[in-house]
């Protein structure tokens, strides 16, 4: 199946529904950047957090990490590591490591093509980004199917509407009635229509990768010299543990390095599978595989922005299953930020779960995952809103029980007004011993912006509730995203630039068609 622009347009058009209605908008918050005001929590103390940084170093000097990529072992072996080419395996120094990870800037700031919508990474900023790459997608009227192009568009819509979204971190969901060799094209595309947001290039192969930058530049209008001094567009490189980059992962590290765009090092480790069973051994192999990404990334070119990733959690050692938001794997966030900070490097993790439905299992799973984060202070909450079944899936409905969790806690991160009109002390005392407050002229003056208001929570007593249907939290979210789909705009993109783009999608479509065949 082919999709030109027209079928992209078609997907964009405008909140019509809302303006044919003069229903109430969902009542989202602000967009706004989001700063934690109280310092992470340090799970563990430094002189353990030592033992760990040291282990890591051991494992670098004494065992090594594979690379099954030419250049990366070119690279390697000119630094001055220890590269053993027929085996692929690389051993480096402490010092070398640490030398090399000196240069990683600890904050930095990707352009989105929407200025306002630029991302600092580091600091005390958490930016939060969608659920990626699931193969399925659900929603109550549809049930749990392949993802489709069609589906693709209105859950990317769904990410540029929602304030809590701060940037794409990926396909929401695999478009996968699109031409394997060719879909990155119209997904790229997508993302450059439908949001103004920052978004992510796959290093899935040269192709996915460089078309990725080169869509992200002429999205911004800017040429390649700016856009290498301009963090534009991220990649995720994950490592294939136990201790080992696969080609295309180094590789796509190597190119992002090269263009001075900045890479996230995912390591993704199963604790009693892929790293050792216990939570400090997890931790120590884990970050020898960070470490060794982020020296590679120094290596290529000094200053690369990069991310220390984590995403190492447990498995049902009944089954061998990978499980989430589990009490481990709070654990393994609230230390993976103490390294990361140990490094002066900014920090990702992750909300998941493992629940297969949008029942108690997936909130509780999910809220953990959440107050990990707000905890541990990663710069980078990924897969934040839609996630189902350990990733296999993002649901609509799950979106918007996810929004409605991470309004609250940007609630709670809003720094507490106190002075001498929030002391309320003429209240206080106009009010007295056993008065009310419901009349005052401070509540009068506040009232309608003084608490919370959620988008999904249902507060009605339950007659009240009953007299107006009865409606769970699924169906309520059911009907919240599609009202949210119907009050989507898209974001204006400069006609030539658009044009530009269309043409390039075009062109190289015909190329790659042409080479494979």
């Amino acid at each position: 199946m082919e999709i030109n622009k027209e079928t992209v347009q078609t997907n964009n058009e405008p909140g019509q529904s809302a303006k044919r209605t003069n229903r109430r908008k969902v009542p989202q918050l602000p967009y706004r950047k989001l700063d934690f005001p109280f310092p992470p929590t340090e799970l563990i103390s430094e002189e353990q957090l030592e033992e760990i940084h040291e282990a890591s170093l051991d494992v670098l000097e004494q065992v090594g990490v594979e690379f099954l990529s030419k250049r990366a072992l070119a690279i390697f072996k000119a630094a001055g590591a220890d590269v053993d080419e027929k085996t692929q395996r690389v051993r480096l120094d402490r010092n070398l490591v640490m030398e090399s990870i000196k240069t990683a800037p600890s904050s930095f700031t990707m352009t989105a093509r929407n200025p306002e919508r630029s991302v600092l990474m580091g600091g005390s900023r958490i930016n939060i980004s969608n659920a990626t790459t699931p193969p399925f997608c659900s929603d109550l009227k549809g049930g749990r199917r392949v993802g489709t192009f069609e589906d693709y568009c209105n859950l990317l819509k769904l990410c540029q509407h929602l304030n809590v979204v701060d940037f794409i971190y990926g396909y929401p969901v695999e478009p996968q009635d699109l031409p394997v060799a060719t879909r990155h094209l119209d997904a790229y595309r997508a993302y450059a229509t439908i949001t103004d947001k920052v978004w992510r290039t796959y290093a899935i192969n040269d192709d996915t990768l460089r078309d990725g930058l080169e869509m992200s530049r002429i999205a911004r209008g800017i040429s390649v010299e700016q856009m290498r001094s301009e963090p534009s567009v991220l990649s995720n490189i994950n490592t294939n543990s136990p201790l080992r980059y696969g080609g295309s992962m180094a590789d796509g590290l190597i190119d992002m390095a090269e263009m001075g765009q900045p890479v996230v090092i995912s390591v993704i480790t199963m604790s009693g599978a892929t790293s050792p069973i216990t939570i400090a051994g997890a931790l120590a192999q884990q970050n020898a595989e960070a470490l060794v990404g982020v020296a590679l990334s120094q290596m290529v070119r000094p200053g690369t922005p990069v991310i220390y990733g984590s995403f190492t959690s447990n498995v049902n050692m009944r089954t061998g299953s990978f499980v989430l938001g589990t009490p481990e794997f709070v654990q393994v966030g609230l230390v993976s930020g103490q390294l990361a900070r140990r490094y002066g490097l900014p920090f990702k993790f992750n909300n998941s779960c493992t629940s297969n439905s949008i029942d108690a299992q997936a909130a509780y799973e999910s809220q953990m995952s959440i107050w990990a984060c707000m905890l541990g202070q990663p710069n980078f909450l990924a897969h934040g809103v839609g996630w189902l079944e350990n990733g296999l899936t993002t649901s609509f409905e799950k979106m918007i029980v996810d929004c409605e969790m991470l309004q609250m806690v940007s609630r709670v991160l809003e720094p507490l007004e106190i002075n001498k009109e929030t002391l309320a002390l003429d209240d206080i005392k106009a009010v007295g011993p056993g008065g009310h407050y419901l009349g005052s002229k401070l509540t009068m003056k506040r009232f309608a912006k003084a608490f919370y208001e959620p988008i999904l929570t249902n507060w009605q007593n339950y007659e009240a509730w009953q007299k107006a249907g009865a409606t769970d939290l699924v169906t309520r979210a059911h009907n919240i995203w599609q009202q949210m789909l119907d009050e989507y705009e898209e974001p204006v993109l400069d006609p030539s630039r658009r044009e530009e783009l269309d043409a390039y999608v075009e062109r190289r479509r015909e190329e790659i068609m042409t080479s494979v065949g």
